[in-house]
């Protein structure tokens, strides 16, 4: 590990990265665009409780078989690889979802878009962590963060102007208009992004430390050398030789008692990061004030998706700031703890005030989401790219993000189950049972990171994965 900050070519390194993060945008575009739609569409197919959260959570299905393909597919063929088959099923399914006129072929190609999603959740910042600096490193996958982040909030907004493209959607002709055709162009406006990520991929490096693996060594030289000068290039190769000379990248390596601990924290990092319960309010935000609320309607709603993500982004970008100074643990453990307190009381204004305030509702949760932001979006997927040895990182990471898309899916599921009018949980908690839920995870995810996540802020990944080895 250098034993100094080495000099960066930013203008070389910032743009891959940010062409990368693209992915990311479209993963949250993907997630994101339900919000505004799913109403709507459960109004064009006469979707039940059990459909509506189908129709909204299969996309999570998809993003749990993504994540174990993209494993084998960019350990054998590349990082870029697997990122361009991300963009062909980002583009399919934003043109698949366009189109239907029933609703097992809208499920069918959100699956397929939740392949894409699944895909470039492991490769980007996997792609990432492999080529920026170690001082860098996280404020550079952090950026994914944002991407993923800014495609939530884009759609909060086209959602927002579609749904106003002729006039107040409270008016009977115009709400007719956006449960014909409106959620239509929602899914549809995917698919510039998609081809602009497309388009751009091709002009981005291959992972360096990818290709040392396959041999390449000439090539990731070059790279590296772009990246931070002859020295830092040097000093790069020999850490990477060195951490392949330790491990052959195996199932069976990854599943080995040296690497039991970078897995545990891997997969319950991951799980925990979805059952903290921040895609209801991403997903569902709209729905959540409408019921809370008589006073909120659907401009309302969508007005409270624009808050809710501008204040996700803003706070993500204080996280990207301050990942590399601050630290990992530090971010994580004030983050998990606001998210529980904010919570909690929303859980006690929903059962207690019968009727709670639409405002006061909407301050806890901004700052459930700012604490979001600030640690366990972003640092989660920052702590996941570093923590496994190079041979196994897109195997390890992919298994951890099955893991996470699994947990959202059942999140997903079940909040509207939860949440319905005459359900066994309104009639006792009257809609809090779900955030009482939620706040539980939060103390949950707080001890995990107190006793089992360490300080990565600052080390190279052979470094990282050199202290597992004498763990073991």
């Amino acid at each position: 590990m250098n034993s100094r900050t080495p000099s960066t070519n930013l203008a070389y390194l910032l743009p891959v990265c940010l062409v990368a993060t693209l992915g990311g945008l479209l993963f949250g575009y993907d997630t994101g665009v339900i919000s505004g739609a799913i109403e709507p569409l459960t109004e064009r197919f006469g979707l039940g409780d059990f459909m509506k959260g189908w129709a909204s959570g299969c996309v999570l299905l998809g993003c749990a078989a993504g994540v174990l393909l993209v494993g084998p597919i960019s350990d054998r063929f590349g990082r870029r690889v697997a990122l361009a088959l991300a963009a062909l099923m980002f583009l399919a399914s934003a043109i698949g979802t366009a189109v239907p006129d029933d609703i097992a072929t809208f499920i069918a190609f959100r699956v397929i878009g939740g392949l894409g999603i699944g895909i470039a959740s492991v490769a980007t910042p996997m792609y990432i962590a492999e080529i920026a600096p170690a001082h860098l490193r996280g404020r550079m996958v952090a950026v994914n963060q944002i991407a993923i982040v800014g495609g939530i909030a884009g759609t909060a907004f086209v959602n927002y102007y579609i749904a106003h493209a002729h006039g107040d959607p409270a008016l009977p002709e115009n709400q007719a208009w956006i449960i014909a055709s409106g959620w239509r162009w929602m899914f549809a406006t995917g698919i510039a992004p998609a081809l602009l990520f497309g388009v751009l991929l091709p002009m981005v490096p291959e992972s360096p430390r990818w290709l040392v693996e396959r041999k390449r060594e000439d090539e990731a030289r070059r790279i590296l050398d772009r990246v931070g000068g002859p020295e830092f290039a040097a000093s790069e190769l020999r850490d990477i030789r060195s951490g392949f000379a330790e491990q052959q990248g195996s199932w069976g390596d990854l599943f080995s008692k040296r690497l039991a601990l970078p897995l545990v924290i891997g997969v319950s990092l991951a799980i925990l990061q979805q059952v903290t319960g921040i895609n209801v309010f991403l997903y569902f935000g709209a729905t959540i004030f409408k019921t809370l609320s008589a006073k909120t309607g659907v401009d309302a709603g969508l007005l409270t998706q624009i808050v809710i993500n501008g204040a996700c982004m803003i706070f993500t970008v204080i996280a990207i700031a301050t990942v590399d100074k601050w630290g990992r643990r530090p971010l994580m453990l004030i983050g998990a703890a606001g998210m529980g307190l904010s919570l909690i009381a929303m859980g006690f204004m929903a059962q207690t005030m019968g009727e709670p305030s639409a405002n006061w509702m909407l301050a806890f949760i901004i700052l459930y989401i700012a604490c979001f932001g600030l640690s366990v979006g972003p640092v989660t997927w920052v702590i996941l790219s570093e923590i496994y040895p190079t041979a196994v990182r897109g195997r390890a990471l992919g298994l951890a993000t099955f893991f996470l898309w699994t947990a959202d899916y059942v999140v997903t599921q079940t909040f509207p189950m939860m949440d319905a009018r005459g359900s066994w949980f309104v009639r006792h908690f009257n809609h809090a049972f779900p955030f009482y839920t939620y706040a539980v995870f939060c103390g949950i995810l707080l001890v995990v990171v107190w006793k089992l996540v360490p300080e990565t802020k600052g080390r190279s990944l052979e470094d990282i994965e050199r202290s597992w080895n004498n763990r073991g």
